[in-house]
């Protein structure tokens, strides 16, 4: 995931002011710390059995879900996410990748930065992740045959085409070459934008300078629960689907659209 340059996504003032705050924040931390190591040692032997027996990834699935919940993630749920489908969604923080495996058991497209932490990779590989390099264009044609791969594979599949993670009151460009395993779109996965509408986005958003590691010790150490509406919308169809191109522009209009909706007007 690559970090944008803007100050607003600074960590600092985010977290807990008090001195009682951050001491009852130092404990929490220390509380979900352990629930999640217990999680990974329940679910890791589990996983490579079900693997074994050719039973899928289900305990990937629920340690994400699970950790979500640990990490005091509060979701509601709107529309049905499709059997099967390509997700097109919008990318606020990583906490997008614990919501969408619990409410859609979805795989992920992520940039090829995270394979360079072997623990990382190994948890993403445990999840089918397909790993892409954006700075390598001449490899996009093997990185869509690796995601239409996924799709036949591992779908549903979650892409999430701005890139790296934005501020959540808005949209950035799409990068439309993502969408190019979906020409032709096989019928038996539809192309569906999911929109994440976080509560407390301005306190929840990872954007700017804010270390991995820091963003993910305040999120161990916030007090208040994260509250989500994921909005699954419906699946593009018709001249939406035509190329690559319109595919991007399609399930951006629709994710605006649903922002303004949900929000009023909105940052394009």
């Amino acid at each position: 995931m690559t970090r944008r340059p803007d100050g607003a996504g600074s960590g600092a003032g985010r977290g807990n002011a008090n001195p009682l705050g951050r001491l009852l924040g130092w404990v929490l931390a220390a509380i979900r710390l352990a629930a999640i190591l217990l999680l990974l040692l329940i679910c890791v032997p589990l996983h490579y059995l079900w693997r074994a027996l050719g039973l899928g990834r289900f305990w990937p699935r629920l340690f994400l879900g699970s950790v979500g919940t640990v990490l005091g993630l509060r979701i509601r749920i709107f529309g049905q996410p499709q059997r099967a489908a390509l997700l097109v969604s919008n990318h606020v923080t990583w906490l997008d990748i614990l919501a969408l495996a619990r409410t859609s058991g979805s795989a992920f497209v992520a940039h090829d930065g995270l394979a360079g932490f072997p623990v990382l990779k190994w948890l993403c590989a445990m999840n089918d992740t397909v790993f892409i390099a954006r700075e390598r264009p001449t490899s996009v044609a093997e990185q869509a045959e690796d995601i239409r791969r996924a799709l036949m594979e591992a779908a549903p599949l979650t892409i999430f085409p701005e890139g790296t993670t934005s501020d959540g009151t808005g949209l950035l460009p799409f990068k439309s070459a993502l969408f190019s395993a979906c020409v032709p779109l096989p019928r038996a996965n539809p192309l569906q934008p999911v929109l994440l509408a976080y509560q407390d986005v301005p306190e929840v958003a990872w954007i700017g300078e804010e270390a991995g590691a820091d963003n993910f010790r305040r999120m161990l150490m916030r007090l208040r629960p994260v509250r989500l509406d994921v909005h699954f919308l419906d699946p593009l169809s018709g001249d939406a689907l035509a190329d690559r191109k319109a595919m991007s522009k399609a399930s951006r209009e629709a994710l605006l659209q649903a922002m303004a909706a949900t929000r009023g007007p909105i940052r394009r």
